[in-house]
């Protein structure tokens, strides 16, 4: 089952007006998952304004139907983290319920969980 990957391009960390400013980190985050994602049969990524983590971006939400969603943020906007977070979202979408076990998550991701969302109801 697909795995969403869902990253914040507004996102700014600390310090971000001190650089160049051609580029938010939210957008060189995503560019960088975008990469590493690409080609990946059970992940897909998709880009949204603002995630409300403004205080912990750079912000990704990781998301599948019927299944635990996770929200992640507070992370540099790297080739490393970008790389641990689709291999989370791997994992992810290679579990039943959504739920990876800790000692399979990359290092890359591990400190960065901020929410964790129940599936919605089936019906209503």
């Amino acid at each position: 089952m697909t795995t969403w990957i869902t990253i914040c391009d507004t996102c700014k960390r600390e310090g971000w007006d001190q650089g160049d400013m051609a580029q938010t980190d939210g957008e060189k985050l995503a560019i960088l998952i975008e990469s590493a994602a690409n080609g990946l049969p059970d992940v897909k990524t998709r880009r949204v304004s603002c995630l409300m983590g403004c205080k912990s971006g750079c912000n990704v939400a990781i998301q599948g139907k019927a299944k635990l969603n996770y929200t992640l943020g507070d992370f540099m906007p790297d080739a490393d983290a970008a790389s641990g977070i689709v291999a989370y979202a791997q994992a992810h979408a290679q579990s039943a319920t959504g739920q990876v076990p800790y000692r399979d998550w990359p290092q890359e991701v591990k400190g960065h969980f901020v929410t964790r969302h129940p599936p919605l109801p089936d019906s209503e």
